[in-house]
């Protein structure tokens, strides 16, 4: 029989524990960014109005629109440093999240 030292068995209880944690939080990680978007594209990406709706838009699309505005090409009056804002793991997510949301009828 194999022993372990004291510590090691308590690392290994708190990584037991915590493990769950941490990925609960991952699930939640697109939407809590794409939350961030809700006071001008409105909750979920349905937005009223003349603000673009992001509901329903394909991934690539808004992928690619939010690195137009961190480059420039793509004329905005705040998008442009909200996009610096992201990773590109992060603009994944929140495009991820909007493209599998409903649009408003």
């Amino acid at each position: 029989m194999i022993r372990l030292p004291l510590a090691a068995l308590a690392a290994l209880a708190v990584l037991a524990v915590a493990a769950p944690l941490a990925m609960a939080q991952d699930a939640n990680l697109a939407r809590n960014l794409a939350a961030t978007c809700a006071n001008c594209h409105g909750t979920n990406g349905a937005a009223r109005g003349d603000m673009k709706v992001l509901a329903g838009v394909k991934a690539e699309t808004l992928v690619a629109l939010m690195n137009d505005y961190r480059t420039g090409s793509q004329p905005a009056t705040i998008m442009h440093q909200i996009s610096k804002g992201y990773t590109d793991e992060q603009i994944r997510l929140i495009a991820g999240y909007f493209a599998a949301q409903q649009p408003r009828k």
